[in-house]
């Protein structure tokens, strides 16, 4: 997945804007936002939801959490063969709140785990 510089300077980019632009938009100078772009500063939350809404993306897709530009899953989406997103949540609701927890505890930990062996391949 893109990291959010990667993702804000294709959006700039796509939308045929320039980094004074943004910054401009940011209330900023075009040296602070390309600094974003540069990963040299972090993002503000101020500035990610300023940029979220002017580009109608979700906060997590600037962010390089998701790949879905809106953020949300369909219920109809297939998570795998035999599983859509509905069906896995109608699986889960059918647990007792303890196995419930479990799950989410499981997969926040996979998406722990999946996250640090990304961030380890980038450092390579």
């Amino acid at each position: 997945m893109k990291s959010y510089s990667e993702i804000l300077h294709d959006l700039r980019k796509d939308n045929k804007l320039t980094q004074g632009q943004i910054g401009e938009l940011l209330g900023t100078t075009q040296q602070q936002y390309s600094k974003y772009e540069t990963e040299g500063t972090e993002l503000t939350v101020r500035a990610l939801i300023t940029l979220a809404d002017y580009y109608g993306k979700s906060t997590d897709y600037i962010l390089g959490r998701t790949s879905r530009e809106d953020g949300m899953v369909s219920a109809s989406e297939k998570i795998t063969d035999e599983y859509s997103a509905g069906g896995i949540v109608s699986e889960l609701i059918l647990l007792s709140p303890a196995n419930r927890a479990t799950a989410v505890e499981f997969i926040l930990f996979l998406k722990m785990r999946e996250s640090a062996t990304t961030s380890s391949k980038k450092d390579d």
